[in-house]
């Protein structure tokens, strides 16, 4: 099973926000995950970004592959893979 950090959007029309999720890669964007990572909503100056980093670098450890936006999400917040 190959996990993928994704976004889900949730929000309604022109309003979104976005949970980060642990996803099976087979799944929908929107579909059933593995477990909440985080929060990022664009539409707030800036944008609000919370990410529980412990959850985050536990996935990143096990192999869990991360999509741009959420590399890019990361980065900003600081948070890389360790490796042990």
């Amino acid at each position: 099973m190959a996990v993928k950090i994704r976004l889900q959007r949730y929000g309604s029309k022109k309003r979104p926000f976005y949970r980060l999720v642990a996803a099976d890669s087979r799944n929908k964007r929107d579909g059933r995950y593995l477990e909440i990572i985080g929060t990022y909503n664009p539409l707030t100056e800036p944008a609000t970004v919370k990410i529980d980093e412990d959850k985050a670098q536990r996935w990143l450890a096990e192999g869990a592959q991360v999509t741009d936006t959420v590399k890019n999400l990361f980065k900003n917040a600081g948070i890389t893979k360790k490796v042990n």
